[in-house]
This record gives structure tokens, sequence and C-alpha cells, in this order.
């Protein structure tokens, strides 16, 4: 059966746009400083070793299972599921996927905002000169006056939600590719800029042999799960962002040649961020297991105490807002699709709706840093209900069936038509990893963060 179906929102103008937007999204906060973090911690170059081999195993054929998937419905997730497994006459609740990858999309934003505007606030700060010469103290103050106080909070997240919605008002072509054509290279510069930098720092060896020196005494049971998580949540897998992005995807255009070009590009930032960050970190002495502290709180001191730090400064903070932009428009766009398609709203009032919910349940991660500090659900706050939720029970279990719908639902004959390979065993390969070695990770990876692994 061949696919004719055309999404109403548009098409990607090129291989390069779908490329760039899927490597926009997959790229965020996470691979600027929690993935260096982890390899670092984990065994360096050892865990790069595993951290790729988890990629081509579990996380590229899930990416390509989902951008099929979206390629063939040409819907929101919503529709696309719900349609697919009437196309494959299976059990109509598979449209619970795609609701599930929504819902999922629309509560990480509503936290991924308010991180991503103490970015741009930082931003400010940079350009001002706040952590010239400023001591551990003074830079700690800093940041605790930003957590404190709702009103700055509140600010800095409507800038970024605000930003987040004229981008996605604009549509596909207008507004996501244009947005990506830009963001997605002055990434990469802000990146090789950083990485130029660190070169000079004196300690730019100490900081390669950190990230990359194998230890393989260090690859444990729970370092090989690490790097089976983080290859699946760092590609944007399970909320339905990159199966809205396929449904964009020209028929011409390779799915498999698209998706090891985009988990190649994501894997790079993430690899060049640890280039740049652990230099600077070993030469001014500070601490490599600072956490996500580190961005806020640990390396303004040495932004502020170097040659050039107050140019560095800018370009590291104007580096996080990019990658969490690039993120943003991704995870509100199949919200945006489905009220298009299924409530006779243009696109602008989609995302007036879209935006405005989001912003809303964003408050509670505002207030969960000050006036809410003591609420607590299942003893976390809001925010770490929220990052909890999401990044350790929605996502894992909506790759898993995205798996199985691609592996096990779908009539092989529809998912090798938009494969589309020239060499069958291509095909086959593919379809082996996405039947048994990929769920089996997945759920390998739900058992150990709910604790029973």
């Amino acid at each position: 059966m061949t696919q004719t179906k055309k999404s109403i929102h548009g098409e990607w103008s090129s291989r390069l746009a779908f490329i760039l937007a899927a490597t926009g999204s997959a790229v965020g906060l996470g691979n600027i400083w929690k993935f260096p973090y982890i390899a670092g911690e984990n065994g360096g170059g050892a865990f790069v070793i595993v951290y790729l081999l988890c990629i081509l195993l579990i996380g590229l054929p899930i990416m390509m299972a989902e951008t099929l998937i979206g390629r063939r419905g040409r819907q929101s997730p919503i529709n696309t599921m719900s349609d697919l497994a009437d196309e494959a006459n299976a059990d109509p609740k598979w449209h619970y996927v795609g609701w599930l990858g929504v819902i999922s999309g629309f509560l990480i934003l509503s936290y991924y905002s308010v991180v991503a505007g103490w970015g741009i606030a930082y931003v400010f700060k940079a350009f001002l000169g706040s952590f010239s010469d400023a001591d551990g103290t003074a830079i700690k103050n800093t940041f605790s006056d930003l957590m404190s106080s709702p009103l700055q909070q509140i600010f800095w997240h409507s800038i970024f939600m605000l930003v987040t919605m004229l981008v996605v008002s604009r549509g596909v072509a207008g507004g996501l590719e244009k947005a990506v054509r830009f963001l997605m290279p002055g990434l990469f510069v802000i990146l090789m800029l950083l990485v130029a930098y660190a070169m000079t720092t004196g300690s730019y060896q100490q900081g390669i042999n950190f990230l990359f020196n194998p230890d393989f005494s260090k690859i444990t049971g729970q370092a090989v799960l690490t790097a089976m998580g983080h290859a699946f949540f760092t590609l944007s897998l399970g909320i339905g962002a990159i199966m809205v992005y396929g449904s964009y995807l020209p028929n011409s255009i390779s799915i498999t040649r698209t998706s090891i070009l985009i988990a190649g590009a994501d894997t790079a930032v993430a690899l060049l961020a640890g280039i740049a960050i652990f230099p600077i970190v070993f030469a001014n002495n500070l601490e490599v297991a600072a956490g996500p502290g580190l961005i806020f709180q640990t390396l303004p001191i040495a932004f502020g105490n170097m040659t050039g730090g107050w140019l560095f400064g800018i370009l590291f903070f104007v580096l996080l807002v990019f990658a969490a932009l690039s993120s943003s428009i991704s995870l509100i766009e199949p919200a945006v699709a489905w009220l298009v398609e299924n409530k006779e709203v243009d696109r602008k009032k989609a995302c007036v709706w879209a935006g405005l919910a989001t912003w809303v349940v964003g408050l509670g991660t505002v207030f969960s840093f000050n006036v809410w500090s003591d609420f607590k659900i299942f003893d976390r706050s809001i925010f770490d209900l929220l990052d909890y939720l999401t990044a350790n029970l929605l996502l894992p279990i909506g790759g898993f069936c995205v798996a199985v719908f691609a592996g096990w639902i779908m009539r092989p004959e529809d998912s090798e038509h938009e494969l589309r390979s020239s060499k069958p065993i291509y095909y086959q390969v593919w379809w082996f990893l996405v039947r048994y070695v990929s769920p089996a990770a997945v759920f390998l990876v739900f058992l150990n963060v709910v604790g029973v692994l």
C-alpha cells in the first residue's frame, strides 16, 4: 500500500531542514552538562563506547520507528496512532500512546521553560558583568536570589514561553524551519568557540583525559543502564516530537540516513560540550562532581575570574538558551498540531491555548523553589515530581510502546515501504532490533528507574 497522505501543516523543504529540526529537538540542556558529567563519572572513554553502542542498538532503531510512524500517519501523534492502529486492524486503544507523548511533552516544557528562563537571566547577568571577580559566596547568593524571587522567575519563564510560541505559531516552513536554520548552526559555532578557548587554558589535556580515557573498571551494570537511559532520553524519544516532525518529512527523504545523521550530531554536541567544559573546570580548580549546579553556581566563578571570561560567559549562556529553545519548539508542536486538527482553530490560536496552559502549569515549578517550597507530593516538590514522572516513567513507557507498535503491530510491508532501504538486510537488522533488542533494553531501564532492578 503506497503512502499518499499529506500533512495539513506543511513539510520540511529539505533533508537538511529535518536534520536540523530533529537534532534541535534532541539537543538540550542535558547534552551541555549531563552527558559530560555522567561520562566522566562512569569510566570516561569506556562509558562513551557503551553509550555509542546503546545509541546504535536502542536509540537509533526507536528514532527510525517513531519517524516512520509519523510519516505514515501525517498527523499529530494522537491521530497518527489512531489511524495506523485502524490500518493494522489493531486495538484502537493504541491512540493513547499518542496522548502519552503529547502530555509528556507538555509537562516537560512546563518546567523546562522555567530552567531555560534561568539561562536567559544569566545571559543578561553575564553581559552586565555580575560575575566579574565574584567569589563562590557571591555567585551562590546570585542564584539563591533568583530562586527565591517568584516575580523574577515568572518574568523569564514568560519571556521564554513567548519566544517559543511565536516561533511555533509561524508554522513548519515559516517558524520551525527558519528557527532551527539559525539556532543549530549558531549552537555549533558557539560550542566550537568555547572548545577553542578551552584549548588555551593549560588544562585541555587533563579535560580530554577525564572525558575520554577508558576506565573499564567503572563499567558496572549500573553504568550500562545509565548509558542506555541517556541514549534513549537524549534523542527526544517517546514524547511525540520526533513523530510529529516525521509527519512533515517528504517521501523522497531516507529515514535511515537522516536518523543516523541526527544521532551523530546529537552525540557530537554532547562530546563537544564535555571538551569545552572540563578544561575550564580543571583550570580553575572547580569541582567536577558539582552536578547541575555547575552551570549556574560553579562555572560563573570561572567566567568571572578568567581572561576573556566576560565574553565566554555570555556565549555559554546563549548556548544554553539556544539548546533549550531548539528543544522547546518540538515539545509543544504535537499539542499544537492536535488542536489544529481536532478543534477547528488556526495555528496562532492553537499556540495561544497550548502556550498559556503550559505557562500556567510552569508556575508550579516556579513556586516550588520559594512560596511552595514546603509543599510536597510523595516527598517531592512540584518540580522534582514533574521531572521524575516524565523522565523516569512517561518517556520509557512511550518509547517502549513505539518500539512494540512498529515491530509487532504495524504490517511489515508498511514499515518497509517507509524505510525504503536499498538493501533488504538493512531493514531486517532494524526489524530485529526494534522487535527484540530495543524494547527489552528500554524495559530494563524502566525497571531500574522505578527501583526494581
